[in-house]
């Protein structure tokens, strides 16, 4: 279940983890691999477990461990220099070596690291040994997150050594070279920190569930499923992109391996049936990003929001339903539209898989789902649900027939799975050396009164400042390393303005996410594109397009935390009904096409219309704000008298149609 973004020089985007591992030919590297990601996966087990047949774990020792051995995996999947394919080389395999030995000088010495205080007064082995980890910390970083991330890691990291000549607002407490990087590599605020914590304790457990899941099968049934329910209706294939990508995204927390699996079936079936390639495209590489977004299990990045905000994950996925179901209503009713302006059908019931045969073939899928989910919600094990679930999943696996794993499909399912372990935790090891950076110096608190300054005391002004820096800090970085640095630097200042606490760690993470989606960068667009055939950039910006309301729905969630399910039952039925109102307005004004009313035309008037429309929902979503000057009842009476006209023009045009 990897979060990650943006492309690096070897031609692989860090989502690419499994699928580098899974490549890598038969043989010792195989072997190690293998190996080396049972042991963490029956570690994590021993630990999360509480089993005590072998005496207790510390929690730092448990995290070198699991460090040593996905670190050591990353340099026998991840060559050296772009482009590098095939059996790794000597020197990986020391590498790999050197930072198993490495990990494992820390995990034996964690007792005595502890009781002297290492990560402030480090005797002379234990420096030298922090200067080795972090080395291969940031080479490891450089080969699966890409020089950009490698470049931003080891300036900050190194920021403690030359704080204070820094001028103000970045200047902060300095330390010496050989104080820094033990407390990197030694204390609980760095390397091994909340993201580290949050892996071993919470993501390791789902990322193993969403690849099993995929190994066995739940990618056809999840696709065949939503074939069988949405299919036949007009724009079903783009409709079946919308459920079977959102779900299997969900799962994976991948947007490009996400685009590529479901994208093989769903693009073809949609330009088929009368979709344009950018449109195809556009509309699975939403999906996909959106999948990201959408509980149950969202990516990564959520278990270490969690983490940071102190919370238990499931209220963190139940914050991000609405804004989800927001974002998905949008694409569904922007793709309705779009399908009933351009006269499409649906899929031939008699070419569509039967609901019934469907769900007889793959119910195991949806009661491990259903386990899975009661755990998290009602007993509150989200810890240990994920592994109940596989489990489950693998058993029920075995017993039936039909998508039974092989010898063969196990041990591509575990290479697969090391892969993706390996590349999570060599990031979070990367991104926890800002955290340590912020930390040691004392620069997050200064930035925090720094950034409310220039904003003016604006919460507007301050908002749109996180936007664009997170917009491009995604652009060059992953998700979570975008998320960890914002976190830290903004949501500190967004909540001494009085913002709700869950809402901005959410603005954080959807404007991280926007990268994916819009140009230059685009990568789940211009994935999407090469499997269409399609031009690049027209699909970067046909998916902005159908796409619009990630870019609007962060703002009106963190101004009103009722669209976060923080408030009054009331509060969050009147804000859901505004912004489903407001998201359908903006959809037909963006699309030409009122949905259940009808087209609004080419002519001038037919884009005066859409233009009113546009500024209709946006009036009717927004949400009422004391310090804006907004009320709900003033938002919504705007928004009315905004959209009647373009709806009375819809449902004029709609019916000179029907009767034409």
């Amino acid at each position: 279940m990897t979060d990650t973004t943006s492309q690096n020089e070897h031609g692989l985007t860090p989502d690419d983890g499994e699928a580098a591992a899974a490549r890598i030919m038969p043989g010792p590297q195989r072997a190690v691999i293998i190996a080396a990601t049972l042991a963490g996966i029956v570690l994590a087990i021993y630990q999360l477990f509480q089993f005590r047949q072998f005496g207790v774990v510390l929690e730092g020792r448990y995290l070198y461990i699991l460090a040593g051995l996905f670190l050591s995996i990353t340099f026998l999947i991840y060559r050296a220099r772009p482009g590098e394919k095939g059996t790794a080389p000597w020197y990986d395999w020391l590498l790999a070596a050197f930072a198993a030995a490495v990990a494992g000088y820390f995990a034996w010495t964690a007792d005595m690291s502890l009781e002297q205080g290492w990560e402030y007064a480090a005797p002379d082995n234990a420096r030298w040994a922090s200067l080795a980890f972090w080395v291969l910390v940031l080479e490891a970083t450089r080969r699966a997150g890409g020089t950009v991330l490698f470049l931003i890691v080891l300036v900050i990291s190194l920021y403690p050594t030359f704080a204070g000549w820094m001028p103000n607002p970045l200047n902060g407490f300095q330390q010496p070279f050989w104080d820094t990087i033990p407390f990197h590599m030694i204390s609980a605020e760095s390397s091994f920190g909340i993201p580290m914590k949050s892996f071993g304790q919470l993501v390791i457990g789902f990322i193993l569930f969403g690849a099993v899941l995929a190994r066995t099968g739940g990618g056809a049934f999840f696709n065949d499923l939503a074939f069988s329910l949405v299919g036949q209706f007009r724009g079903g294939a783009a409709k079946v992109a919308i459920f079977a990508s959102g779900l299997m995204g969900s799962m994976s927390g991948s947007v490009i391996s996400n685009v590529l699996s479901t994208g093989a079936v769903s693009i073809p079936t949609m330009k088929k049936t009368g979709f344009s390639p950018q449109t195809a495209a556009a509309t699975e590489a939403c999906a996909s990003t959106g999948g990201v977004l959408m509980p149950p299990i969202m990516g990564a990045t959520a278990f270490i929001m969690a983490s940071f905000l102190g919370l238990p994950y499931v209220e963190i996925a139940l914050a991000a339903a609405i804004p989800s179901l927001l974002y998905y209503f949008g694409l569904f009713t922007q793709l309705d539209a779009y399908a009933a302006r351009k006269g499409l059908k649906g899929v031939p019931r008699a070419e569509l898989p039967k609901l019934g045969k469907t769900l007889a073939s793959g119910w195991t899928y949806l009661f491990v789902f259903a386990l899975l989910i009661y755990m998290m919600v009602s007993l509150r094990q989200e810890t240990l649900a994920p592994f109940y679930a596989t489990a489950l999943l693998l058993v029920l696996n075995q017993i039936l027939p039909g998508n039974r794993l092989s010898l063969r499909g196990a041990s591509d399912a575990i290479v697969g799975t090391g892969g993706a372990l390996a590349e999570l935790t060599t990031i979070l090891l990367g991104v926890g050396l800002i955290v340590g950076a912020f930390s040691a110096t004392g620069l997050a608190g200064t930035l925090v009164n720094d950034l409310i300054f220039m904003a003016g005391n604006s919460t507007l002004a301050l908002l749109v400042m996180g936007a664009a820096t997170a917009f491009v800090f995604g652009m060059g970085m992953t998700v979570t390393a975008c998320y960890v640095f914002l976190a830290v630097v903004l949501a500190p200042a967004l909540e001494q303005v009085g913002l709700n606490r869950i809402a901005i760690q959410l603005f954080i993470l959807y404007w991280g996410m926007v990268s994916y989606i819009t140009p230059p960068v685009a990568l789940g667009a211009f994935t999407a594109a090469t499997l269409a055939g399609a031009n690049p950039f027209k699909v970067g910006m046909e998916a902005m397009r159908l796409g619009a309301v990630i870019y609007i729905i962060p703002f009106f969630f963190v101004l009103d935390p009722a669209l976060v399910g923080q408030g009054t039952a009331s509060e969050i039925v009147v804000a859901l009904v505004a912004a489903l109102l407001g998201v359908w307005f903006i959809s037909g004004g963006l699309q030409g096409y009122v949905t259940f009313c009808g087209p609004l035309g080419k002519s001038v008037l037919g884009y005066v219309m859409r233009t009113m429309l546009v500024f209709a929902g946006l009036a009717m979503a927004i949400p009422g704000n004391e310090s804006l000057g907004l009320t709900h009842l003033g938002t919504a009476i705007t928004g009315v008298v905004l959209a009647a006209p373009p709806i009375l023009v819809a449902l004029m045009q709609g019916r000179r149609a029907a009767t034409a």
